[in-house]
C-alpha cells in the first residue's frame, strides 16, 4: 500500500471530547469518527486492526472445533420473551415494530436465536456436542456512552455458545473457550486477568471475566498477589480487617442517646469518639418486593449481587424514603436492628462475634449504644459485603489488592436456563427426551482494541503489536525525490510483500520527521528508513517498542532481519498455558 494514496486523517491536537488514552489515540492515529454518543465510523486504519483481531479470534474459534455463523441482528421479540429476558433487559435493549405494528428488537446477544436453532435442528444425542460462534454487530443503549470505544451503543462481538448432553461436556466447552481466550488476548497483545464474576441476567452457574488493568476501566477486581486469587468486586470473598479499635468491654444492655441532625457514618463518629468500625450501617432494601434491613460495619459497602443471593430475590433496591418512614417510624439515618419484627434481618458476617456496638434506634434524631449482634436482635449472618483492598485472602491469608480494569471477555455455564425456557429437548441413548444443557461465551472485538492502546503508548502514540497493528512495517525513503532512495525503498517494501510482511510505503512529498510522527502516532511496529548511507549500502530499522535507537543495518539484509524481529514477536505472544 502507497501511503499517499490511502485515507489516514492523523490529528497534531487531542480532541478536546476525548479523555482516556485509547479514544485521544484513536481518533488522533485516524483510527476512528465519532457519528454520535456511542456510535463510532471505523476508517481504514481501525478496520484494518479490527479485521486482524477478528481473524485471530477465528482461528482459536476453529481450533477448538467450534463453527461459525451469522445470525440476524433484527430479533422478533417472541424469542426474547420465551427465554423471559424481554423485559429484563429493559430500558437497555433497542426495540422498535414493523410497519404491522409486530415487535422486534436489536440484539444484544444471541443466546435466545441460538437455542431457537437448535430447538429446530438438533434431535439425538449423537448430534452433540455442539459449539457455534459468530462475529457481529451488537447493540445496547447505554445510558451514558463514554471513553471511544470502551463503552459504546453498537460494538463487535464475537459470541458463541456450546450444546451439550450433560454437566461434564459443558466442563469441557467452559475449559476450551478459557483455553482459546487466553490465547486470542496474549496474541493482540493484551494482558488480562482471569477473574470469577457474577453470571447477571445472563444466568448460569458460573461464569469468569477477562479483565484488563487499566485506569480507563469502570469495573474493579481484587487480586491476591500471593495467591493469585481474582474476583471481581461483586463476586469476591475476603476476611474483613479487624477493627482497630476494640469493642467496649462488658455486658452491657442498649442504651438511647440523641443524635440531633446526625445521619452519616461519619457524623456519628465524630459525636461518639468511636470508628466508623463500631457502628452499624443499617440500609433498607426491598427484595422480590418485601422489605429486608441489611447491616453491614460502618466501613463497609452492600454487595446488591451477594446480598440478593442471599435473600434468593433476583431483583433489589433501596427502599425509598417514604417506605422507610412507613415501615420504621423513623427517617433514613436513624434505623437499627433491635425490636425490628415485620421484616427479615440480614447481617454481614464481619458483624458475627461483635459486641456493644452503636446502631440507629429506630426513632429519628436517636441512636442505641451497646447492641450487641445475635443478643439484642436475631440475625441471618451471611458474607454481604464489597471486599476492599487490604482485606485477608480467603485462600492464602495475603492481603488484597483492588485493580481497576477493562472487561474484554466473559465465558458462562448458563446450564438450563434458555434450553428449558425455550423447549429444546432431544433423545438420550436410550430413547429419553433430556435438556441440553448450554454455555455462553463473549469477547468484545473494539474493546481489544482500545484495552491494548490503554496498555501499550506513549508520548508518540500507539505501541501496537505486529499481531494487530494496522501495518507490520513502514518503509520509509527520507526523499522521495531521490530516484535511488525511491527504488530502494520499492524493493524492500516488494521483498517485505513477498514474505508476507504487511507492509506500507510511505511515499509521500512530506518531510522525514512528519513521515516519522505519523509511523509512530498510528502505532506500526516497525520502520525501515532509506536515508543518506544508501549509497554505501546502509538503511536504518527502528522497533517501536522499547526505545532503543536505530539500528543500521545492510540494505540486502534488512527485509530478512525484520522477518526474523516479526517471527519472534509473534511468538512471544503465543500464550502456552502455562
Amino acid at each position: 500500500m502507497l501511503w499517499s494514496k490511502l485515507f489516514i486523517p492523523t490529528l497534531r491536537e487531542t480532541p478536546a471530547e476525548a479523555e482516556v488514552a485509547s479514544h485521544q489515540l484513536l481518533l488522533r492515529a485516524g483510527y476512528v469518527r465519532q457519528l454520535a454518543a456511542g456510535v463510532y465510523s471505523h476508517l481504514y486504519l481501525g478496520n484494518r486492526s479490527l479485521l486482524k483481531i477478528q481473524q485471530i479470534i477465528r482461528e482459536e474459534m476453529d481450533a477448538i472445533g467450534a463453527q461459525e455463523f451469522l445470525l440476524p441482528a433484527l430479533n422478533p421479540a417472541e424469542v426474547w420473551q420465551e427465554s423471559g429476558r424481554w423485559d429484563v433487559m429493559g430500558p437497555n435493549m433497542f426495540r422498535l415494530k414493523d410497519r404491522w405494528g409486530r415487535d422486534l428488537c436489536l440484539g444484544m446477544t444471541h443466546e435466545e436465536i441460538m437455542t431457537a436453532i437448535a430447538r429446530g435442528e438438533l434431535r439425538s444425542y449423537k448430534q452433540l456436542p455442539q459449539m457455534w460462534y459468530q462475529i457481529q454487530t451488537k447493540f445496547r443503549d447505554e445510558a451514558r456512552p463514554k471513553s471511544g470505544l470502551l463503552r459504546v451503543r453498537q460494538f463487535i462481538m464475537k459470541d458463541s455458545y456450546s450444546f451439550d448432553i450433560d454437566a461434564a461436556g459443558l466442563d469441557v466447552a467452559y475449559q476450551k473457550h478459557y483455553e482459546a481466550y487466553r490465547k486470542i488476548f496474549a496474541r493482540c497483545g493484551v494482558d488480562v486477568i482471569p477473574v470469577e464474576a457474577d453470571s447477571g441476567a445472563m444466568g448460569g452457574s458460573q461464569s469468569m471475566e477477562f479483565m484488563v488493568p487499566s485506569d480507563a476501566g469502570e469495573d474493579f477486581v481484587v487480586v491476591c498477589p500471593a495467591c493469585k486469587y481474582a474476583a471481581n468486586l461483586e463476586k469476591a470473598e475476603s476476611v474483613a480487617v479487624v477493627p482497630g479499635t476494640a469493642d467496649p468491654e462488658g455486658d452491657l444492655s442498649p442504651e438511647e442517646f440523641h443524635t440531633p441532625g446526625l445521619k452519616s457514618i461519619a457524623d456519628l463518629c465524630a459525636f461518639t469518639g468511636l470508628p466508623d468500625s463500631s457502628q452499624m450501617k443499617s440500609l433498607v432494601m426491598v427484595a422480590g418486593g418485601k422489605p429486608v434491613l441489611a447491616l453491614l460495619r460502618g466501613e463497609h459497602q452492600l454487595s446488591e449481587t451477594k446480598f440478593s443471593k442471599a435473600v434468593g430475590a433476583t431483583e433489589v433496591r433501596p427502599a425509598h424514603p417514604f417506605e422507610i418512614v412507613d415501615w420504621f417510624g423513623a427517617e433514613p439515618g436513624s434505623l437499627g436492628p433491635v425490636g425490628v419484627k415485620n421484616m427479615p434481618v440480614v447481617a454481614d458476617v464481619a458483624l458475627e462475634g461483635r459486641k456493644n456496638m452503636i446502631s440507629g434506634a429506630n426513632k429519628t434524631d436517636y441512636h442505641l449504644r451497646n447492641v450487641t449482634p445475635g443478643e439484642d436482635f436475631q440475625a441471618k449472618f451471611v458474607d454481604i459485603r464489597q471486599s476492599q483492598a487490604g482485606d485477608g485472602c480467603t485462600v492464602c491469608g495475603a492481603a488484597l489488592e483492588m485493580k481497576k480494569t477493562i472487561e474484554v471477555g466473559h465465558i458462562f455455564k448458563l446450564g438450563y436456563k434458555y434450553s428449558a425456557s425455550m423447549g429444546l429437548r432431544v433423545l438420550d441413548e436410550k430413547g429419553a427426551e433430556i435438556t441440553p444443557i448450554m454455555g455462553s461465551y463473549g469477547i468484545g472485538v473494539e474493546r481489544i482494541l482500545a484495552s491494548c492502546i490503554e496498555q501499550h503508548h506513549d508520548k508518540n502514540g500507539i505501541l501496537m503489536p505486529a499481531t494487530i497493528a494496522p501495518f507490520v512495517v513502514a518503509v520509509t525513503p527520507v526523499n522521495q525525490a531521490d530516484p535511488l532512495q525511491r527504488a530502494a525503498a520499492e524493493k524492500i517494501y516488494a521483498d517485505c510483500k513477498a514474505l508476507g510482511i504487511d507492509a506500507i510505503l510511505d511515499d509521500r512529498d512530506e518531510r522525514p520527521g512528519v513521515k516519522f510522527k505519523d509511523a509512530d502516532l498510528v502505532g506500526i511496529p516497525y520502520r525501515i528508513t532509506i536515508g543518506k548511507k544508501l549509497p554505501q549500502g546502509i538503511v536504518e530499522m527502528t522497533v517501536r517498542r522499547g526505545g532503543a535507537p536505530a539500528s543500521e543495518v545492510a540494505v540486502d539484509a534488512v527485509v530478512a532481519e525484520l522477518k526474523k524481529l516479526v517471527d519472534a514477536e509473534v511468538a512471544a505472544a503465543a500464550w502456552s498455558g502455562n
